[in-house]
């Protein structure tokens, strides 16, 4: 899978994480959601970024229209 681009995050200083995605707010995670973020961000920032804000594609989109119980 591809990594998502367009990520970045700004650590605030009453310790909210403040999530962007091509400049626009993608999410704001506070308390002990902002410190799992910040523990885990190291790893593939953009994925991680993506995948805690739920923008990304699984790349299954297109198979799973054309299965036979998806069908109309």
């Amino acid at each position: 899978m591809g990594a998502a681009q367009g990520f970045r995050y700004t650590e605030r200083a009453d310790g909210s994480v403040l999530i962007t995605h091509h400049g626009q707010v993608a999410a704001t995670l506070r308390g002990g959601r902002a410190a799992r973020f910040l523990a885990e961000v190291d790893e593939d920032p953009q994925l991680v970024m993506a995948r805690w804000t739920g923008n990304y594609r699984r790349g299954n989109e297109r198979t799973a229209r054309r299965h036979p119980r998806n069908q109309g």
